[in-house]
């Protein structure tokens, strides 16, 4: 079993005790690092126009990425010009990039793709968030949006969000790597907005002592052909056949948890976050149609698969419902002074 299999659970586990001192030393580590920013020791670059950060204090997906690209889309229907920031895939980006739909996700990343495609907005990636930063406003962007990046303060911010899957919440509590947090559940506490992402699987809500939560949802709309992009099927499509499902992101079990709720029989093929497809990785030995998320389809779509194995691989198409109140509550904030 994996280590973040241990982590989320309610408990602590007695294989992860030993590693209870490594974690004491990471949050010390945490404190030190937080106040050298307070007290001036390192510094923190600012801009001229509102810097959003959207993150999580817990290791693995949490749906960062749907709410940004929900939230970019209602500003620039709201007439605000929106740039995203990110990290770029395993942290390789080192000089600040514009990402466009039409850029390889392997040189990259996935998600800046993923972004790009369903916003259209400009898409900086770089390790130093900074530079991406500085390189949206270039381009013209009057607000930056930064995917991820909750514990890099080098990045002044004016607002922080911080999204919660409720299937997992915070399992065992801990801090890395005795459990799967980034920084002590009190850093809740510091953000203006705490999103909880709801599933079918929700646990019981461990937020009471924080300030009051709003809502996201995944809803699934269509299936989309991941080599033809004219070819859709409805969702009952697969209903009640079998399917083979790929999952290469932070949480492979949300997307699971969608295809259980479309009545869908399905083999789970989970895959890491990032993980660098290759086409040995989805050659299967049956006919079974395959189906998978559109981040991971970015990817494959560029697999020079035969045309038999092209018409069977199909990704699941979802919209981000987010809570109307938290959209007002952002728009407003951010039409301050910075």
């Amino acid at each position: 079993m994996s280590l973040e299999s241990y982590w989320y659970r309610s408990y602590l586990h007695p294989l992860l005790i030993p590693l209870l001192p490594f974690s004491l030393a990471f949050g010390f580590i945490i404190r030190l690092r937080r106040w050298s920013y307070r007290l001036g020791l390192k510094k923190s670059q600012r801009f001229p126009i509102p810097v959003i950060i959207v993150g999580n204090i817990s290791v693995g997906g949490t749906g960062k990425t749907p709410l940004i690209i929900t939230l970019a889309n209602y500003l620039k229907e709201q007439g605000k010009k929106p740039g995203i920031a990110l990290r770029g895939v395993g942290g390789k980006i080192k000089k600040a990039t514009l990402i466009t739909a039409n850029s390889n996700p392997f040189e990259v990343g996935d998600e800046a793709v993923l972004i790009a495609i369903n916003t259209a907005c400009p898409v900086a990636a770089c390790i130093d968030r900074p530079a991406a930063a500085q390189l949206l406003q270039k381009a013209g962007c009057d607000l930056i949006l930064c995917d991820d990046g909750l514990q890099h303060y080098a990045l002044a911010r004016q607002l922080e969000i911080a999204v919660i899957d409720s299937s997992r919440y915070f399992g065992n509590g801990f801090l890395l790597p005795a459990g799967p947090l980034r920084e002590p559940i009190a850093r809740l506490n510091e953000v203006d907005f705490l999103v909880v992402q709801e599933t079918d699987q929700a646990l019981q809500s461990p937020l009471s002592k924080t300030k009051k939560p709003f809502y996201m949802q995944l809803q699934p709309q269509t299936f989309q052909s991941t080599h033809f992009p004219q070819q859709t099927l409805a969702l009952s499509s697969f209903c009640r056949q079998k399917v083979h499902a790929v999952a290469g992101i932070g949480n492979p079990q949300r997307f699971f948890d969608l295809l259980t709720r479309l009545q869908i029989e399905f083999i789970p093929h989970p895959f890491p976050d990032h993980h660098r497809y290759k086409m040995n990785d989805l050659a299967f030995s049956d006919q079974l149609p395959l189906v998978m998320t559109e981040k991971d389809a970015i990817k494959c779509k560029r697999l020079a698969f035969d045309e038999a194995s092209k018409k069977k691989q199909w990704f699941l198409r979802v919209t981000t419902k987010v809570s109307s109140e938290l959209k007002h509550a952002l728009l407003e904030l951010i039409s301050k002074p910075c």
